[in-house]
């Protein structure tokens, strides 16, 4: 068992090597006690957890093992095959309410990595849960626990059942999308993740016309990484977009929980632009709603959210801390650099770059101004993409604190905020640096009024980066 594959909002290694099968067996087991909760469920009477995975090719292996171990304190709900966003559906919808939902997936990380994303009732296992389901986990290893119940005479088993959610999604999903004037034409690009059918199904059940590319389940991903954030996986769909001549093209990540969206220009869209556009009309229904961004959000956002009357709160990268974030405060919107979106207004407040995605073609299509108009018109911000500096999962965080107090003693820097890594404000821009949740790297990105200065800014935490790497 490798302790650093439970991190802050998940858990996710390489999965031949962190994850092997006796592990898994213990964190089905700890799913399962965490399923049973307080005990009340008696032994003819186990709880319910589904379990969905994505197409990665180390992925029925490691179903396979998780349900061995949960099969000892609850039965197993298995809905195949999907992306993510049907796993935490399946975890509210009326008919399953499930005491827990696994789904297993390496998201957008290569395609040897694999992991898994865990709820208790609604919630996502973020922070201390993850940390003690992993002491959790550590302790049913060194105890033996699979091999000792394995020999136990008696003790019952749940039932491993199939469930298919896919109509019950796509139908709500449809329900909570408005009619537009009209209709276009789209290019849905999954990358070979789990996510290309639903999309496709869903899109195409809102009248429009979907060219799918790379829809087809391969968990090696043949074609590009599945990882919208970065231009490179993006060349394909911006040629096929304009090949086709389509009005935008639609990303997703591995397990579709991302969003990515270029334009018939092939110009990409950030989650922070697509904020401003999302959340302008979730304004027009709900004046003064509340949103909540990340960190790595360009100051645009923040500025052209409150000046349409919204109310803007900065907080901390990750689907599980935004989620929790938004049920605090009441959010109608959230959003990430990544392509994580989440709804609330008209959804269930979990990322789901699927229904994002209908989202985008419902603003388009109830006007009759096309999305690369609404991108001209978007406030212009010199910044760079999320930049990743290789550094080990050991060192990362220390890293980062070395850096902040640099930055921080640094005269150039004008304010510092320190709500997840270091965000630090510059004359005229600002930087950010901050230790990867899922990989063994640092995520750097900067803004500024000009090319000029951007560069400055980069040059100086990157000068503040290289030195704590040395120290």
């Amino acid at each position: 068992m490798n302790p650093r594959s439970f991190r802050e909002y998940d858990i996710r290694g390489v999965a031949d090597r962190d994850l092997d099968d006796e592990t898994v067996r213990a964190i089905g087991i700890a799913v399962g006690i965490a399923a049973q909760g307080d005990g009340v469920y008696p032994k003819s009477q186990l709880p319910d957890v589904v379990v969905g995975r994505d197409c990665r090719l180390s992925s029925f292996r490691l179903f396979e093992a998780l349900v061995d171990g949960l099969g000892w304190y609850a039965n197993v709900l298995d809905i195949g095959v999907v992306p993510t966003p049907a796993v935490y559906f399946a975890a509210q919808h009326a008919a399953v309410k499930p005491a827990a939902s696994v789904m297993i997936t390496g998201s957008h990380n290569p395609a040897e990595d694999n992991g898994f994303k865990i709820m208790v009732g609604s919630e996502t296992l973020h922070g201390k849960a993850i940390a003690d389901l992993r002491d959790t986990v550590q302790k049913l290893i060194a105890d033996r626990a699979a091999e000792r119940m394995s020999v136990t005479p008696g003790r019952p088993r749940g039932t491993l059942n199939a469930f298919w959610i896919d109509r019950a999604y796509l139908d709500y999903a449809a329900s909570k999308i408005r009619s537009g004037v009209r209709t276009c034409k789209v290019v849905v690009d999954a990358g070979n993740g789990s996510g290309g059918p639903f999309a496709i199904q869903l899109y195409r059940s809102l009248g429009h016309d979907v060219i799918p590319l790379y829809c087809d389940f391969d968990g090696r991903f043949p074609n590009h990484h599945p990882d919208p954030t970065q231009p490179e996986n993006l060349a394909d769909l911006i040629e096929a977009v304009k090949r086709e001549g389509a009005e935008l093209g639609i990303a997703l990540d591995g397990d579709a929980d991302r969003v990515g969206v270029v334009d018939a220009r092939g110009r990409i869209l950030w989650g922070d632009q697509l904020m401003i556009l999302l959340g302008r009309a979730v304004l027009d229904e709900i004046p003064g709603a509340k949103f909540v961004g990340e960190v790595k959000c360009s100051q645009t956002m923040y500025d052209e959210l409150a000046k349409a009357g919204g109310d803007v709160e900065m907080w901390k990268v990750g689907h599980s801390l935004i989620k929790a974030r938004m049920k605090e405060t009441g959010a109608q919107l959230a959003g990430e650099m990544s392509g994580h979106m989440f709804f609330a207004h008209r959804w269930l407040g979990f990322d789901d770059g699927i229904y994002a995605g209908a989202r985008v073609l419902e603003l388009i299509c109830r006007q009759f101004t096309t999305l690369a108009t609404l991108v001209d018109d978007l406030p212009i911000a010199i910044n760079t993409p999320e930049i990743r500096i290789d550094c080990p999962d050991d060192r990362k965080f220390d890293v980062v604190a070395s850096v902040r107090e640099r930055l921080r003693a640094d005269v150039r820097v004008t304010n510092v905020v320190d709500i997840d890594g270091v965000r630090a404000r510059f004359e005229n821009g600002w930087g950010l640096v901050r230790a990867s949740n899922t990989q063994p790297a640092l995520v750097m990105r900067c803004e500024a009024d000009t090319k000029e200065r951007l560069a400055e800014i980069g040059d100086i935490m990157q000068a503040h980066i290289a030195h704590a790497q040395r120290s």
